[in-house]
């Protein structure tokens, strides 16, 4: 893999090549990948995915996967498996570095007991609604605990007996004693312990209290000899509590560095709004090509070079922005024009008879498979006296610009024939069911020998031969930009849905090559876009997904009104 995120230089590979330069870790560069298994990969975890391991590929470093196991009420094996499984698909490994936090409960608990023997830490009997009332305001100093000078003696004790399981949830928890005046609030005496009767998804029940975040992640980076922790921006305001843990204990200490996440328009990347779009049925689940899960992505035909080349354009700064979908958008584009096979689709098909075509008679026609890889070459369409094309393709009545098939107009079919219209048949509501042509034989592969020209070429496919499939016509979830502007109060961010972010078209007509194609492969059907195979098709019901247009129709859509 050669992707440009591997060599474009920004603030975080200069503070690298800086470290290399002067030896400051002795030459290493150790990074690591620490998703919390609670829920799917979105593509704002790929940036952090390419960034961390990108960085590791290029300086001749290593890159960790670690599962920052310490909330057993939220986690479990399915994300966990999942995750492994997105990485890999975005194309990274770990090799055999594969870590949890849980795997150093005990080195955390002990270090715990360390910063309570120094004075460093204590067991607060407060709630938890009672710890945050007295941590006052960013201009208020915050009150000291009336448990806070609790003898080291009566903290170990306190502490073990909160381990054997001694307490019920929520009865005590064990605090850093920092400083409840300090101008940092999380500096002020934050939990490092809370009790959780909960069974936890790889130790089970063997244990009751559980560290938070805050405390484990620090320290699961020193274990493991980490150089950069790079995390995103939200974490910036954590960094002093990352460092007083490492130094407090007196353990090897990474270098936290902060990043801007990726966002993105008319779509949400909260774990937990997309949490409440999957459990509440406004979309058909993690995999729903709507959301911007790598799952739901991969299943809407994004392929992880796409997703690579998007993560390194974008960058990497100390400043958030939201980026436009429609970036997102050409970086796929770009890659499935270069990759995809071009096959003949109509979505919303009218019957063409071509009168002076034999009656029963069908031929195979060459058309090219990629032109913009030679190496794709061609493949043979069948061609008969019944064809389908898309009903916009013809008019009865065109305005002055309209140059596709209509009355006495002729035009060219892909890879085929010129037709011109002679005729049409309507049903009883007036709607042309069928348009009468004659072909022109002599145009045989789409050129007309004596040089004659037309403005406009149609896909098709033969009637006689055609698959019917259903197609998912796919579109942004929400429809504005910022799924959070929300004139009516009364209103939440979900009034924003897009009613029109699934189509579902039941008898589109394909070319019969594409009735057995394997699941998640990609094609551009000509003039309509970019589609995947879904996972839902079976033999005799092909399902197809629209990737993304052949170009960004949403701004026009909207203008439109």
């Amino acid at each position: 893999m050669n992707d440009s995120a591997d060599t474009h230089r920004d603030f975080v590979r200069q503070i690298v090549e800086d470290d290399l330069r002067t030896g400051k870790w002795d030459g290493r560069v150790q990074t690591r990948f620490p998703p919390e298994p609670n829920g799917y990969l979105h593509i704002g975890h790929a940036k952090s995915i390419c960034l961390n391991f990108g960085i590791a590929a290029q300086y001749g470093g290593k890159c960790n996967l670690r599962f920052d196991d310490t909330n057993p009420e939220k986690e479990d094996t399915e994300y966990v498996e999942s995750i492994m499984e997105d990485v890999r698909w975005l194309g990274f490994d770990w090799d055999d570095r594969l870590y949890y936090a849980s795997d150093y409960f005990e080195q955390l608990y002990q270090w715990a007991e360390q910063l309570i023997r120094n004075g460093h830490a204590y067991v607060c009997s407060l709630s938890l609604e009672e710890i945050r009332a007295g941590r006052g305001t960013p201009v208020i100093p915050g009150v000291a605990s009336p448990y806070r000078d609790r003898s080291v003696e009566e903290n170990l004790d306190l502490f073990r007996r909160m381990r054997a399981g001694e307490f019920g949830d929520g009865a005590h928890v064990l605090r850093a004693r920092i400083d409840m005046a300090h101008p940092h609030m999380l500096l002020r005496d934050p939990i490092m312990y809370r009790i959780r009767h909960a069974e936890h998804h790889r130790t089970g029940s063997a244990w009751c209290i559980y560290p938070t975040y805050d405390y484990a992640h620090g320290q699961s980076d020193s274990i493991e000899r980490i150089t950069h922790s790079i995390c995103t921006l939200e974490f910036e305001n954590h960094r002093p509590l990352y460092d007083w843990y490492c130094q407090a204990i007196g353990i090897h200490h990474p270098q936290q560095i902060e990043f801007n996440r990726l966002n993105l328009t008319y779509t949400m990347m909260s774990k937990r709004r997309l949490l409440e779009l999957v459990k509440g049925g406004y979309v058909t689940g993690w995999d729903d090509p709507r959301i911007p899960t790598l799952r739901g992505l991969r299943r809407r035909g994004y392929t992880p070079e796409a997703i690579r080349a998007f993560c390194a354009y974008v960058g990497v700064t100390k400043h958030n922005a939201t980026m436009d979908m429609g970036v997102l958008e050409n970086h796929i584009r770009e890659d499935l024009n270069r990759r995809a096979e071009r096959r003949m689709a109509v979505l919303d098909p009218v019957k063409v008879v071509i009168t002076n075509y034999p009656e029963g008679q069908s031929e195979e026609l060459p058309a090219v498979n990629n032109p913009e890889d030679a190496a794709a070459g061609s493949r043979l369409v069948p061609f008969s006296r019944e064809l389908w094309i898309e009903r916009e393709d013809f008019m009865e009545d065109p305005p002055k610009k309209f140059f596709r098939l209509s009355p006495g107009r002729e035009v060219r079919l892909r890879w085929a024939y010129f037709i011109t219209c002679t005729g049409i048949v309507k049903d009883a509501d007036g709607r042309v069911t069928e348009i009468h042509c004659t072909y022109d034989p002599a145009t045989k592969g789409g050129d007309a020998p004596d040089g004659r020209k037309v403005k406009a070429t149609l896909h098709w496919v033969s009637a006689a031969h055609a698959v019917t499939a259903e197609v998912r016509l796919y579109d942004h979830l929400f429809r504005c930009e910022d799924p959070d502007e929300v004139a009516d109060p009364a209103l939440d961010w979900k009034s924003n849905l897009n009613p029109a972010s699934l189509v579902i078209v039941q008898n589109a007509r394909l070319e019969p090559s594409l009735g057995t194609a394997p699941v998640h492969s990609r094609f551009q059907f000509e003039r309509l876009g970019y589609f995947c195979v879904d996972a839902d098709s079976k033999p005799g019901h092909p399902v197809f997904n629209r990737t993304v247009t052949l170009k960004d129709t949403w701004a026009r859509e909207q203008s439109k009104g």
